[in-house]
Parts: C-alpha cells; structure tokens; sequence
C-alpha cells in the first residue's frame, strides 16, 4: 500500500523539513539547545520537543501525563497549553536525549508513511480531543514544521529552504488568512481591495477585495486603484504573518503605497498563526 496521491506532497514536505531540522540539530553543543528562537517563549530545544512530539500524536502514541508550571508567560489559551505540554515534558533532556528520539520519531514516522492506506478523509486525532481528516493533518504538519525549521535557521544563521516544498505549502496556508486580516481585523472600507506583491525566493501577487458588505475574498488578478500596495519579500512576509516580528522591526523591508494609515492597520493585525 502507498499514501494516498492527493497526502503525498504533504508527506514529502513535512519528511523534508524535519530532516533539515535534524541536520541543524545534530551538531549543536549543548550550549546552543538553550537559545531563544523567534517562536515566542521557545529555545532550540523547545522547538525540537514540540517537533517530536507532534510526530508522536501523528503516530497515535499516548499524550505524556505531566503538569505545566505555572510561570510559563507565553501560554495564554487552552491550545498552547495542549502544545506545550510535548515541549515541558522534555526540558529536562539532554541534546544526545532529543536528537536520539528525534531520529527514532523520523525511522517510525517514516515506516508509517510507507505503510499508509487510510483516506484523506480518513478523521484523525486534532488538539484539544477534536478530530480533522488526515488530509488537513498532514497539511498543518508540512506548514508547521516548516515554520519551525524557519525558526531554527534564523536563530543559528544558516538560512536556506526558503523555496523548499514546505515553503510552497506555507504560502497557501498563510494566504487562507489576508481575507480577514483585511477585512475584519484591519476593517478595510467596503468595496475596496489591498494588494500584496511578495517577491524572493517564492514571489507572488495578491489582491484581498472587500466587497459592499464588508466581507473580504482573495485572488491573483491586479487591481486598479487599490486602496494598498504592501511589496515586501517572501521571508519577511513569513516572519510577519507567523507572529515572529512586528513590522517596526522590518519597515526597511516593507513598501507601503496608498493609505498609510490602513497600510498600518494590516500590519497590526498580519500574524495569523495561533
């Protein structure tokens, strides 16, 4: 049996991105595992339990019985408590510890891909004791780990895969969001359109529409007189949307034309990931 054609380029991204991030992590001295990433509230090694602990959901295993302290700033809803849970079982894991269970996580996942015949409608476990189907599962981890790969490389300076499948993936995941960024988030006027022009190592242009009832739709063809035009490039648009910089931080890197104080607003309000 071989995985469904339709999960195959999910399966494949999120296999590439987790053995960069395996590469990455392999030689790092222990020093390095404590590092702050741009993931708030997250070092080096965080990144690489969540990682692991994801891939361990995906293969069924029980979730770890363990209490969260109560000191953790960055867990402010039911749904990052449910992720932190995989990372704070594994602070106390010295880095041999965590790149033996990654690599032991990479040989059992990739024995599961190989062997799987389920649907991609197939429901499969989702946070928080909900269920989603396979297709969306595998989805979602092809976008995350690649994110999370993206973290990695910021923080130890090895840039790279920025156009890697993962990255393609993203792009999509990420632009299920301008619609409301736009409309209801930034409450762009009715009957207007914002364009996004993304250029790099995946370039693309956007316009998000905002029609006369204030509701807010996505697509590929340019607009006359667009009430905004954000050019920015793909690794900044990346960092934006993820929440792991504010635009303060990066106006050198973003183009604003039109209604500067809309333009504003959008930027406020771009991080669409939990």
């Amino acid at each position: 049996m071989t995985v469904h054609p339709s999960l195959q380029p999910y399966t494949d991204a999120a296999t590439h991105s987790i053995e960069a991030i395996a590469e990455l992590v392999k030689p790092l001295p222990e020093s390095e595992w404590n590092r702050r990433t741009p993931c708030p509230g997250w070092s080096v090694r965080d990144i690489v339990s969540h990682v692991i602990g994801m891939e361990c959901e995906m293969l069924g295993d029980p979730r770890p019985i363990h209490t969260l302290p109560r000191d953790l700033y960055h867990v402010q809803s039911d749904f990052a408590r449910y992720m932190e849970m995989q990372v704070d079982v594994r602070r106390h894991h010295t880095s041999p510890e965590i790149t033996a269970e990654l690599e032991y996580v990479l040989i059992r996942r990739a024995r599961q891909i190989r062997n799987e015949s389920r649907s991609p409608e197939t429901k499969v476990r989702a946070p928080l004791g909900a269920e989603q189907t396979l297709e969306t599962a595998l989805n979602l981890r092809a976008f995350d780990v690649w994110v999370h790969e993206q973290d990695l490389r910021t923080t130890l300076g090895q840039p790279g895969n920025l156009d890697s499948p993962g990255a393609l993936i993203t792009r999509d995941m990420l632009l299920l969001g301008l619609p409301k960024v736009v409309a209801k988030n930034a409450g762009a006027p009715a009957n207007s359109a914002v364009v996004f022009d993304v250029h790099g190592p995946v370039e693309f242009l956007r316009t998000v529409r905002v029609d006369a009832e204030g509701r807010g739709s996505i697509d590929g063809a340019p607009s006359l007189g667009p009430a905004v035009t954000l050019s920015l490039d793909w690794e900044t648009y990346v960092r934006l949307a993820c929440g792991r910089v504010r635009h303060a931080a990066v106006a050198d890197r973003i183009k604003v034309e039109g209604d500067q104080e809309l333009a504003t607003a959008i930027l406020d309000n771009f991080a669409v990931t939990p």
